[in-house]
């Protein structure tokens, strides 16, 4: 029964975050303040973001390497996604969109992420327990 309760709060959440372009703006926003171009959002990055995030929440634990052991290349990969440049961000515990941005803006790394001249495009996920995963890419070279 919990599995199922956390797949479709994970389902609810994934529908609410493609549906709401406030991501996109925030993101985008930002890049541009800061002298990059825009990103577009990507289902299947998105989806690659799910699957991390539900993975964290289903099994109790907070990390860029999967339960499994993956890594963000072999997720973009098992998700169909040939890539060139790649990036993700993880938090957790922030309870809005922009406290999470904020998080990531503040410190050194997910900033850096956020900002790179390669990343052409994005997908964002919150999972439960308020846990959040970016993933920045650009299609393959």
């Amino acid at each position: 029964m919990k599995r199922f309760v956390l797949v479709a709060i994970a389902a609810l959440w994934a529908i609410a975050a493609s549906a709401n372009p406030q991501a996109l703006d925030a993101l985008n926003t930002y890049r541009t303040d800061n002298g990059r171009a825009p990103v577009s959002y990507s289902k299947t990055l998105e989806q690659v973001a799910q699957r991390h995030g539900t993975d964290m929440a289903r099994n109790g634990f907070f990390s860029h390497s999967g339960s499994n052991g993956s890594g963000l290349g072999d997720r973009l990969r098992a998700g169909g996604y040939s890539y060139c440049f790649a990036a993700e961000n993880i938090a957790k515990g922030q309870t809005s969109l922009g406290a999470v941005m904020t998080s990531w803006a503040n410190s050194k790394g997910h900033r850096k992420n956020m900002l790179h001249r390669k990343a052409t495009a994005f997908g964002l996920f919150r999972a439960p327990d308020n846990i959040w995963v970016m993933v920045l890419a650009a299609p393959g070279c």
